[in-house]
């Protein structure tokens, strides 16, 4: 299955929410179960990123289908990347 690296960005509304609700984000992990993916790995971040999680997805609209539907909740904002396995680049290359 793809996996796609999820950065996340909390807006003043997600930090007073998570600050409220710290069991908020298992929640949010829920929500992306529920849509279709998997939350495999996670981790809080210090810097231009709240959250740094590797995600995987059946395929790039069901990825982009729980980008639009947590950004549009007005908590976050999330940029979504594809990752490919390093081997498959490199037979690509041969």
């Amino acid at each position: 299955m793809p996996t796609y690296l999820m950065l996340t960005t909390l807006t003043e509304k997600g930090v007073q929410t998570l600050h409220a609700n710290p069991g908020r984000l298992r929640e949010v992990n829920r929500d992306v179960e529920e849509m279709g993916a998997k939350v495999l790995h996670q981790w809080a971040a210090l810097g231009e990123y709240d959250f740094v999680s590797i995600v995987e997805a059946p395929d790039d609209l069901t990825i982009a289908k729980i980008s639009v539907a947590l950004g549009a909740r007005g908590s976050s904002k999330l940029e979504s990347l594809p990752l490919l396995p390093v081997e498959d680049v490199l037979q690509a290359l041969e």
